[in-house]
């Protein structure tokens, strides 16, 4: 019988003295809750003495170049900073340790110790602004970082020798109700035509995921005496940036303009169309474009085009928090020349699909026992679940803990990458 292995992520500092242990790198947005980032430090107390080490998640929202920062002005603004003691344990600290702790403790010994953080809920998703090419060092953008080290106090400067810095994502995934079906119309009066120009757009539904093709039902009523001569279809990507003040960039990621004779173009007047247009937003066809929005990316990992920004009541008030708003629009455009165009946008939603075996809440439950025989234990690669099994067999648990596999957090650098701010 096979064993459930679990992959389990670590980096030590430059001088070997702590060692941090992580469980996944991707933290999940559940819109109820977001998974907890939990872990522990292996310490050597004879090199720490009297120090204490310390971990910290920073989420940053960084929109200048590092080599720009000088006299002590940063072109990053902290989105959220969270801090806590690690060795010695505090006292006053009763929270139960969760499995991947319990595992990493034993098998590590009683050196090891454990952190645990707990993302708010407006917290922002993990977001990059793709750079032009020949740009080094940390690219713009939201992102999260880990941070374990030695100091006397929370607040002293860490030394890079006996720190550890690993760069983690949150990210979000499709929610469970879609929105409605998106749905527009417009008219266009001319001033010597007796009639208008009617144009109506529906999608086939309101979210997409990366990748997917987009349906657009064009309806068009050409009751005046112009020619439509061309139509565009376009799907925009629009980034809100969030500073001190909001400033909106927009971007198309995938145009399709025809005036094919076989779309019934051009439209004459008395005349009348209903088709269907497929557009496929992909970064494949607009790595040249700086400045887009992608989903935030790790070491050398390639991406994708940001997923769409999900807000509730509470994060529009608090817009300021989450970095960058990223939304995408598909614009259908009549072009007719003379007298003007016509055009409609159409909302829509694009992100990841759910995976199919969600991590349960911070605290799993023990589920029914699975059946040995028939080894059907679904396992996310990313995601860890040490608890998939659902068994309550304490045996199983504990050969379990030999079962952890160890990966070291750092990544092999990009070319033309080298440089402090490509270390993981």
């Amino acid at each position: 019988m096979s064993r459930l292995n679990s992959r389990v992520f670590k980096k030590s500092s430059p001088n070997g003295k702590i060692t941090t242990y992580l469980g996944k790198r991707d933290f999940v947005d559940h819109q109820t809750h977001i998974d907890p980032i939990d872990g522990v430090v292996l310490v050597d107390p004879d090199y720490l003495k009297e120090r204490k080490v310390f971990a910290h998640v920073l989420a940053a929202f960084r929109y200048g170049r590092e080599d720009l920062d000088v006299l002590g002005l940063t072109f990053r603004k902290d989105l959220y900073l969270a801090s806590v003691q690690v060795y010695p344990k505090p006292s006053d600290e009763q929270r139960p340790l969760t499995r991947l702790q319990e595992r990493l403790i034993k098998k590590l010994g009683p050196n090891a110790y454990p952190f645990y953080f707990e993302l708010p809920i407006n917290s922002p998703s993990s977001v990059t602004l793709q750079p032009a090419p020949g740009d080094t060092g940390k690219p713009c953008g939201v992102d999260y970082e880990l941070k374990t080290y030695v100091a006397e106090t929370m607040d002293e400067k860490p030394h890079k020798r006996n720190s550890v810095r690993l760069a983690i994502r949150k990210v979000t995934y499709a929610p469970d109700v879609p929105g409605p079906q998106p749905t527009a119309e417009a008219q266009k009066d001319f001033v010597v035509s007796p009639g208008a120009l009617h144009l109506e757009a529906t999608l086939d539904k309101e979210m997409y995921y990366h990748g997917e093709s987009i349906e657009v039902n064009v309806t068009i009523a050409n009751n005046s005496n112009r020619t439509v001569k061309k139509i565009r279809v376009s799907v925009r990507q629009y980034a809100d940036i969030c500073l001190f003040s909001t400033a909106q960039y927009k971007c198309p990621v995938a145009v399709m303009e025809t005036e094919d004779p076989g779309y019934g173009l051009p439209l004459k007047p008395s005349q009348k169309l209903t088709k269907v247009f497929c557009v496929t937003p992909l970064l494949d066809n607009n790595r040249d474009k700086r400045g887009l929005a992608l989903d935030g990316k790790l070491k050398h990992e390639d991406t994708n085009l940001a997923s769409s920004t999900l807000l509730s009541a509470k994060t529009e008030k608090e817009r300021e928090s989450l970095g960058i708003i990223v939304q995408y629009k598909v614009k259908v455009k009549l072009i007719i020349g003379y007298g003007g165009d016509l055009s409609v946008e159409l909302p829509f939603t694009m992100t990841h699909p759910k995976p199919v075996e969600e991590e349960p809440a911070p605290v799993p439950a023990p589920s029914p026992n699975t059946n040995k025989e028939t080894n059907e234990v679904p396992v996310d690669t990313n995601l860890i679940n040490f608890d998939a099994n659902g068994s309550d067999n304490q045996q199983k648990l504990e050969d379990e803990d030999d079962d952890l596999i160890f990966e070291d957090f750092a990544r092999l650098r990009l070319k033309g990458t080298e440089g402090e701010g490509t270390e993981a």
